[in-house]
């Protein structure tokens, strides 16, 4: 299977098998795929995505590994790691291949240029084609952040292989946004690219706003090169914040293994370098079930679970202590109020 997956996508490119996933995630969790692949173009992505449907094999499309969970017990199937990464700028009209990581290799691109639009999504670990996935936002700008800014405000247009084979360019109301969801989520359309169309601004006014998102995320989201996790865990309830729910239960600092709910934000789980999908999961569960029986409210997941888990870990989680110093989500909210 791997010459004959090499035959087919050609030019070179490398098949590997039983490559372990944990390093390409943000968490640090997932066992090895059968067959891994890195594809450094868009061509290449369109021709592996062809050679896996052709032959009928399983597949995912890897990105920069957030907002997803891989099993302990790997992937049955090929990962293809999407690395297509060019990027060109034709006056206020920017287009990145759907490997390109949004910041800081295009954020920083377009800031550079004096082009404004992308500059409030820095600091979230995505590639343009997850941003397309989910419709990419965050609240901005500062000082007052009421506003949700999405990524399909300033989407030009995408060319994409379709579910059925077909190169197709689309425009954004094919995608049919939503919050944290598009058209992605229901057809096996693979982005190859998208163009933003962007407008002139001030360099300094651009880096302005950079700046303070990143400082505002920091305050709130642990690093993930010193506390991997894959982001808010729950799906946001209107009106009440999941991570509100999880701190009136008392469910800070309640860990299985290396995975805990940390102080910093209760809607997120952080690994601490040992914690693995079987840890994850029974932490998962355990928080939505203490949820429901103190407040009545279920809590759902936004990631996405991928390839083959062992049984949760069994038993009751340990509570481990707020780390001095730490200052959390809410207290600062309420210092700034």
């Amino acid at each position: 299977m791997k010459q004959l997956l090499e035959k087919r996508i050609a030019n070179g490119v490398v098949v590997h098998e039983k490559i372990r996933l944990s390093p390409y995630t943000t968490m640090k969790v997932g066992g090895p795929a059968d067959f891994y692949v890195q594809v450094h173009t868009s061509d290449a992505l369109m021709r592996a995505i062809q050679a896996v449907r052709e032959l009928d094999i399983p597949y995912f499309l890897l990105g920069c590994g957030a907002n997803i969970v891989i099993g302990d017990l790997g992937f049955r199937g090929v990962v293809i790691h999407n690395r297509s990464k060019h990027i060109s700028i034709d006056g206020n009209l920017v287009t990145a291949e759907s490997g390109a990581i949004m910041y800081p290799d295009l954020i920083e691109q377009t800031a550079s240029h004096g082009l404004s639009g992308l500059e409030h999504y820095v600091g979230i670990p995505s590639t343009v084609g997850g941003a397309l996935w989910q419709n990419l936002h965050f609240l901005s700008p500062a000082p007052d952040r009421e506003r949700t800014m999405f990524i399909e405000e300033v989407l030009d247009y995408a060319d994409l292989l379709t579910q059925e084979n077909i190169l197709q360019r689309v425009g954004v109301d094919y995608f049919e946004f939503g919050y944290d969801d598009s058209i992605l989520h229901y057809r096996d359309d693979i982005v190859l690219s998208a163009c933003f169309r962007l407008e002139q601004n001030n360099q300094a006014l651009i880096h302005k706003v950079m700046n303070e998102n990143l400082s505002w995320r920091a305050l709130r989201h642990p690093d993930l090169k010193s506390e991997p996790s894959v982001g808010s865990i729950f799906k946001k309830i209107q009106g009440i914040g999941a991570g509100r729910l999880i701190d009136q239960c008392g469910l800070k600092g309640a860990s299985y293994g290396g995975m805990v709910v940390t102080h910093r934000h209760a809607n997120i789980i952080v690994n601490q370098g040992d914690g693995t999908a079987a840890n994850l999961q029974a932490l998962i569960n355990f928080v939505q079930k203490e949820v429901a029986q103190q407040t009545g409210y279920h809590l759902e997941t936004e990631i996405e679970f991928v390839g083959e888990f062992n049984l949760p870990t069994k038993g009751m989680p340990v509570f481990l202590p707020r780390p001095e110093g730490l200052v959390t989500a809410e207290e600062l909210a309420a210092n700034q109020s």
